[in-house]
């Protein structure tokens, strides 16, 4: 492993490297808005498994939330202001997403956070997420504040060429990663996510990346 990734834990942080940090259940006060939020999100704008611009369907389910949505197709990967299936704006973000999204920022070191998008991704069992890095949004210093729900998860943190070693991150529900400034571009995946049953979420995990995209 890189020294650069000496994963260093101190109480309920554990600092991946420079500007990237998992915060340890810092969503769990937010847990029942979070979950009462995607269901609202889901039902003005369902869970769906893109296509990308190779025709391949994506394992993971999505939907988004805010100004923009994470949108993929054979045309490519982009930011949409309006949901394609519907012609409507995307759901706006709840405000407890707000709230968590900037002050899981803050607590980073990324203060006056404001995200435009949240990407909600569903995995089930099985599903997983390849190596890719962050590069649709204009803003490519803002953080990445990505939130686990759900089923644990393992992420992986890499360097800024695809072939570099990577860093395996557990996650459990609650937990959240931080990562921008100088670490933002660091490529990035989710490990196959294992069989299980989650008291909140069932069989599956969600995840919530929030970006500024503009």
């Amino acid at each position: 492993m890189n020294d650069l990734f000496a994963a260093l834990q101190s109480g309920t942080r554990t600092q991946l490297s420079v500007q990237a940090c998992v915060l340890h259940g810092f969503a769990l006060p937010f847990e029942d808005a979070l979950l009462a939020g995607i269901a609202t999100i889901a039902d003005a704008a369902p869970f769906r498994h893109l296509v990308t611009p190779g025709g391949h369907a994506m394992q993971v389910a999505m939907t988004n939330s805010g100004r923009f949505g994470w949108c993929s197709d054979r045309r490519g990967y982009r930011y949409d202001r309006s949901d394609p299936q519907t012609g409507k704006p995307w759901p706006v973000l709840p405000d407890a997403f707000l709230r968590l999204a900037r002050d899981a920022a803050a607590e980073a070191g990324f203060d006056g956070y404001l995200p435009d998008a949240c990407l909600i991704n569903r995995y089930a069992p099985g599903t997983r997420l390849s190596l890719h890095q962050d590069r649709d949004e204009d803003d490519r210093v803002a953080p990445i504040v990505s939130v686990s729900l759900g089923l644990p998860a393992t992420f992986l943190l890499g360097g800024f060429a695809r072939g570099d070693a990577c860093v395996r991150v557990p996650l459990a529900h609650g937990d959240v990663v931080v990562w921008g400034g100088a670490d933002r571009m660091r490529f990035h995946g989710v490990l196959p996510v294992k069989p299980g049953l989650h008291p909140r979420t069932g069989e599956a995990r969600f995840n919530l990346t929030f970006r500024k995209v503009k």
